[in-house]
This record gives C-alpha cells, sequence and structure tokens, in this order.
C-alpha cells in the first residue's frame, strides 16, 4: 500500500508545484507597438475630430494604463480617443485560467471604434473553432457605446428582448459553444471601458450594465417655500464664518479673510440646490411659463439643477461668463466629476429668495453620466491667497450633500450580474441535467433494481449514456477537461479566485456533483456516466463486440504499466501550465474532447485524425484513451482517493476460487484474488448485478444449492 500512495503522490506533488509558479501578466504593447497600428489611422467618428484627420499617439499614462490619442486640428488639445488593453484594467480569467487581452480604441463619448484581440488561450478559440468566430463576435462592439446597457444573447433559445430592455439596450450575438468564454470577454471589455471612462471621461461609478433613474410623470400640486423644502424638494446647506475658518487651519490660508474673523457668527454662505426637471419642483420654484420655457430648452432630456447662494460668498465671481461653467462649482457623484453648464435663463433670479448673491439654472449633458436619482455633492471651492508675488493659492471646498427625493424616480431594476444572467440563461438545461443526476444518485444508492436484471441494466445504462452524450455533452457542452483543472489552478495563483467558472453554470454543476460523487463512490461516477467522450468510446466498443470484431485485453501487467501513462501526461500537462502556457494550450490538445465533443467533429485534419484514431483504438482496446490515456481521468483517481465508502459488495468466495465478476469486467477493475480497483473501476454495475443475482453468482448457485449461507464482505480496494 505505501508504494501505491508514493506512486499517487507523484502527481499531487505537481499539482501543487504549480502554486509556487503562477507568473501573473500584463499589458504587452509598448508605444511603439501603438504608434505602428495607428501609423495610417484615420479616425472612425467623433464630435472634435472631422472623418479623414489622421490621429498621433500620446505617452502612456501614469495614472491609468491607457494611450491617448491626439488630433492636430481638436481645438483644445484634448485627446479625442483612448486605447487600451484590458488585461492591464479588468484581468479576469478566462475558461482556460488566463486573462484574455483585447486591444481596445474608444473615443471621448464612449464610443468603442474598435476591438482586438491581442492574446487569448480559451480552447474553443485557439483550436476548436479557431480564432474566427471570436473576431466576428468583437467586430460587433464596433460602434456601440459604453453608456449603452450590452448584453449577450444566449445560444440556447432565450434571445433577450430590446424590448425588455428599452431603448438603450443593445444585444450581442453570443457564440454558439463558447457561452462562458465569451460573457467573460464582454465583462473584461466593459470592465477595462468603464474603468477608463472613469478616469478620463467623467462616468458616473455605476455599473457596466446599470441603467440611471428617470423622473417621474407625477400630478403637480402647489407648494410653498416650507413645504418644498420639508420634502427635500429643495435642500440647502448654511456655512458660517466660524466654519470656513475652520476649514483653512494649519494652511497657508488661515487667519486671511478680515471679514470672517471678525464676525464669526457670520453667515458665509447659504447654499441652495433644487432639481428643475420634475413639475413638482420646477414649476413651484419658476413657474409654470418659466418652467414649460426650460423643458423646451432641455429636450434633450438632460437633468437641471437650480443653484442659488446667499451671504458673503458667491457661487460666482466677477470673471463668469454666461453660458459657461461657473469656476467655483462643481458637481461629483461618487467622487467623480460631472461638468455642469449654466443654461443662461434669465429668470434664475427666483423671488421666493429675495437676499440671493447669484443664482443659476445649470444642466448636465446626457452623456456625462450622471443618475439624478442617486446622491450627488455640490461643492462650492473657497480660495485664499497669502503674498501678493507669486501667492500661495489655498483652496477648500463647501459642500452640500444633495439626496434626490426617491418620489420623484423611476429606479430600473438593478441589472443581474453577468454570471447570474448566464445561469438565468440556462436554466431549463440545468433542471433536465438536475433530475437526470439525481436520479444517478439514486440508482447509485440503491443498484440493486437496476442491476439485477441484465437487460434492464443495459437499456437504463444505455439510455443515460445517449443522454450524457446527446444531452450534456453535444446541446448543453458541459463536457469537463482537464483546462478547468490547469485554469482554476493559474486562477487562484494570479488572485483572480475562481469567479469564472460562474460564467459556466452546466460545467460548474457537474463539477460539484463530481466533487460530491469522489468522496462517496469514487472516480467511476464520472468517467462511467457522465464523460461524454467516455459515452463515445463506450459506445464504439459496444458496437465492435456486437460485430464480433476481435477484442484485446492487455495482460494485467501491461495494462498497469500503460494506465501509468496517464499520470505522465498529467505532470506534463501541469508542468507546462507552470512554466509553458504557450505549449499548455497545444498539450491540452492530447484530450480530444473538444474535436469530438466541442465542435461536433468539425476541425482541421490533424485534430481529427487524432479524435477518430483514438476511437479506433478503442475498437480494439475497450475505452483505450479513457484507461491509458486521459489526464482528467487521473487527476480524477487521485482525487477519488478521497472516497470514504467501500459499497461494492464481495463475499469471501470471490476471487478465491470464483472468477465470474472479473472475467465479466471489460475495464479490468477486479484483480484475481476477486478485489475490486476502484480506481480503474467505471461503475458500469456489470459486477453488482451478478453479486445480487442467485442464478449468475456461481458461489450462490452452488451453495444455495446446499442450502449454505453466504458471507457477505466489503470489497478490498
Amino acid at each position: 500500500m505505501a508504494s501505491s500512495m508514493n506512486h499517487y503522490q507523484r502527481p499531487l506533488l505537481v499539482l501543487f508545484g504549480i502554486l509556487l509558479c503562477a507568473i501573473a501578466t500584463a499589458g504587452e504593447l509598448t508605444k511603439p507597438d501603438i504608434e505602428q497600428r495607428f501609423q495610417n489611422h484615420v479616425a472612425h467618428t467623433g464630435a472634435a475630430v472631422a472623418s479623414g484627420v489622421s490621429l498621433h499617439v500620446g505617452d502612456k499614462l501614469h495614472d491609468i494604463a491607457v494611450w491617448p490619442l491626439y488630433s492636430d486640428q481638436s481645438p483644445d488639445s484634448n485627446p479625442v480617443e483612448y486605447v487600451f488593453e484590458t488585461i492591464d484594467l479588468a484581468p479576469i480569467p478566462g475558461f482556460e485560467g488566463t486573462p484574455i487581452n483585447m486591444l481596445v480604441e474608444m473615443d471621448v463619448s464612449g464610443k468603442f471604434l474598435s476591438v482586438e484581440a491581442l492574446t487569448q488561450r480559451e480552447p474553443v478559440f485557439v483550436s476548436g473553432l479557431g480564432p474566427g468566430p471570436l473576431i466576428n463576435f468583437l467586430k460587433q462592439y464596433e460602434g456601440l457605446n459604453l453608456r449603452q446597457e450590452i448584453t449577450i444573447a444566449s445560444g440556447y433559445g432565450n434571445q433577450t428582448s430590446h424590448a425588455s430592455g428599452g431603448a438603450n439596450r443593445v444585444v450581442v450575438d453570443g457564440v454558439a459553444k463558447a457561452t462562458a468564454s465569451v460573457r467573460i470577454i464582454n465583462q473584461s471589455l466593459l470592465g477595462a471601458a468603464l474603468a477608463v471612462a472613469r478616469s478620463k471621461l467623467g462616468f458616473a461609478q455605476q455599473s457596466a450594465t446599470a441603467l440611471p433613474a428617470t423622473f417621474k410623470n407625477i400630478p403637480f400640486e402647489k407648494l410653498d417655500l416650507p413645504t418644498l423644502i420639508r420634502r427635500g424638494y429643495v435642500q440647502h446647506v448654511t456655512i458660517t464664518n466660524a466654519e470656513v475658518e475652520k476649514l483653512f487651519v494649519g494652511t497657508d490660508g488661515a487667519g486671511l479673510d478680515e471679514a470672517v474673523l471678525k464676525n464669526p457668527d457670520g453667515i458665509f454662505a447659504d447654499m441652495t440646490v433644487a432639481s428643475l426637471n420634475s413639475p413638482i419642483v420646477g414649476r413651484n420654484l419658476l413657474g409654470d411659463d418659466n418652467w414649460a420655457q426650460l423643458q423646451t430648452h432641455l429636450q434633450d432630456n438632460r437633468a437641471a439643477y437650480w443653484v442659488a447662494t446667499s451671504g458673503a460668498y458667491s457661487l460666482t465671481d466677477d470673471s463668469f461668463t454666461p453660458g459657461s461653467s461657473p469656476q467655483r462649482l462643481e458637481l461629483s457623484q461618487q467622487d467623480l466629476p460631472i461638468e455642469l453648464r449654466d443654461t443662461n435663463r434669465d429668470y434664475a433670479r427666483n423671488p421666493l429668495f429675495p437676499n440671493l448673491n447669484a443664482a443659476l439654472i445649470l444642466a448636465v449633458a446626457p452623456q456625462a453620466g450622471l443618475d439624478p436619482g442617486q446622491p450627488m455633492d455640490f461643492r462650492l471651492t473657497v480660495s485664499r491667497a497669502r503674498g501678493s508675488i507669486m501667492p500661495v493659492i489655498t483652496q477648500k471646498q463647501l459642500v452640500l450633500h444633495y439626496t434626490p427625493p426617491p418620489e420623484l424616480f423611476d429606479y430600473p431594476p438593478k441589472p443581474l450580474p453577468e454570471w447570474l444572467q448566464a445561469w438565468q440563461g440556462r436554466l431549463p438545461d440545468l433542471v433536465i441535467i438536475s433530475v437526470a443526476l439525481l436520479l444517478l444518485t439514486a440508482m447509485l444508492i440503491w443498484p440493486h433494481f437496476i442491476s439485477i436484471h441484465p437487460k434492464r441494466l443495459f437499456v437504463f445504462r444505455i439510455g443515460f449514456l445517449l443522454f450524457t452524450l446527446g444531452f450534456i455533452g453535444w446541446h448543453a457542452q458541459g463536457q469537463l477537461s482537464i483546462v478547468q483543472i490547469t485554469g482554476a489552478i493559474k486562477s487562484m495563483m494570479a488572485g483572480a479566485g475562481l469567479a469564472s467558472f460562474l460564467y459556466d453554470p452546466i460545467s460548474l454543476l457537474l463539477i460539484a456533483f463530481t466533487a460530491i460523487s469522489l468522496v462517496v463512490w469514487g472516480r467511476g461516477t464520472f468517467c462511467g456516466w457522465l464523460c461524454p467522450f467516455g459515452v463515445l468510446q463506450e459506445l464504439v466498443g459496444l458496437v465492435a463486440r456486437f460485430n464480433k470484431i476481435p477484442q484485446w485485453r492487455l495482460p494485467p501487467r501491461v495494462s498497469k504499466f500503460l494506465s501509468r501513462s496517464r499520470y505522465v501526461v498529467l505532470a506534463a500537462l501541469m508542468m507546462a501550465a507552470a512554466w509553458a502556457p504557450a505549449w499548455a494550450v497545444k498539450m491540452v490538445e492530447i484530450e480530444p474532447f473538444k474535436t469530438a465533443i466541442t465542435v461536433n467533429f468539425q476541425r482541421e485534419w490533424p485534430y481529427l485524425v487524432w479524435a477518430i484514431g483514438v476511437l479506433l483504438l478503442g475498437v480494439f482496446v475497450y475505452k483505450f484513451f479513457c484507461r491509458y490515456l486521459c489526464p482528467l481521468g487521473a487527476a480524477l483517481t487521485v482525487l477519488g482517493k478521497l472516497r470514504r465508502f467501500k459499497w461494492l459488495q464481495r463475499i469471501p468466495a470471490c476471487g478465491n476460487p470464483c472468477q465470474r465478476c472479473r472475467h465479466a469486467c471489460h475495464y479490468d477493475a477486479i484483480t484475481p484474488q476477486g478485489a475490486i480497483v476502484y480506481d480503474d473501476c467505471f461503475q458500469c454495475l456489470d459486477c453488482v448485478g451478478i453479486y445480487h443475482d442467485d442464478t449468475r453468482c456461481v458461489p450462490k448457485v452452488i451453495y444455495n444449492t446446499k442450502g449454505v449461507t453466504i458471507q457477505v464482505r466489503p470489497s478490498k480496494s
């Protein structure tokens, strides 16, 4: 037993070795690379750039990993586009465990101009379907805007309706057989783009698919000023001279305002804010005619706010130009600045507030990313200068924390997380597979009823195997792979966790069931019942035996020696994943799963030759690949050491002298001594049926004839 454990410890040591060898990835392009790509580039679109204007690349920014693109014809010399790699900003691990790196070109309005895959090791796009479907998938983003609600259409019958999400929703066609990968790609792309938009484009801190609140169309009622204030429709903050002086304590601006020092209890500034879009606020503050004029001016649905100050300090100074942005006033939402611009309305001065020193009606551009239904801060900047020659300027801000009254808004439902949308889209498949797993569980707990009758067992097993191949494999794409093990290890070592598994609910369900079955029954539950390619091999073998094709039964020593090759393959894959990821992507092709199951044999000829060749070997040697080459089977055999039960019963006569079950086992999982080797067992239940059948179990036939009671013993491992 000790040597056996040492044999299985070696693959485990390789697995743990990966934990010490993962290397984080980062952006791979330099400024010369970007310049070469955009050397002859012509701007796609953008208000600031006329069609046909060449762009030049600036230095990579320090605060966020992006390259700004400038145009000589841009009047303000600001960037007109940004180019970035998603791996620098949202390195979400893909199905294979390595982040997918894309080069994204986005203009200052948040529109995607181009999206290109730089590096990806997704098995389905490397050698499964090939890179073509990925290229076509990414092309769909061109022309879309980050402010739109971008969702992925399901390939499984639940196409998302445009009507259900409003005019702002855009549905991008997914890729059949790659649903998990494209959802991860979408999440990485939007996450990286939103990080750039928040940092450089003034977007509010909202999720990539969140929609802002909209103003309710509520009936108008006449309200006086105290009622408007009491309900929170008009909000204000009062700052005394003592409070503003306190802000400058310990700075160069302290003690510079004599008027403040002489009258500490005096009002320095009283700032008042009200949202004008709702008639119950706007009409009561401005009057019917003025509010109607403002609505005409705001026909693009811009949010508008009435901001006024009284006291010693004003929100405008002598340099303020009507129609511009007031330099002293800032609006921020979730700590991101949002531009306010004066609408130049002469009725901003309100008779309800006779002591104002300034009043403005300020509008926010629709593309600024403001959510009018969420809290925001209006910040009034106070500047003080010490010294007349090269003065030292100190600035502090007076803040009004504005909380929009929730009864004025319709709040859209919070969008489901991307992974939860994936589960929602696969719900019918999940239910069907869950029912099948429950049926399989019941059968394994009480195998007597099915297995005692050979015909009943054959019908049940063939039926379940066909379900595994057709529904779980070809339809639901639930073929587990060694890629999921290597990918999980690399993801954890990169600090990204296992969140990417949530995007593939079918595989996650099967992984969870397999994990439980390893503890209860061993590795044979998955390998014997739930592996689509294993089913395909078994069916090939059954057809071969039915047609009386000679079967090669390898000698036990040869079979045992060859079975160790699985662990060699597993170790090689683990080491390649740690030290040579590019090689690992190629080496996992020893699994013909993608060729036979994922893409239904629609691949280049070398992969077809390998997959068909493996199946042909199974014609002569029963389930050759599963028993002698499969790295996933090797990994599950190692994990199968966690099995806690010896559930396959034996009697003392098994192996001494009876060899009935051993000769019936096509997997050579029963030793001449009668012990069942769980590591080699595929749980076909033939031996279980023989054991329970008094007409097939030779010792029972003999002993029952003599009236002898048979003693039961558990199987040996």
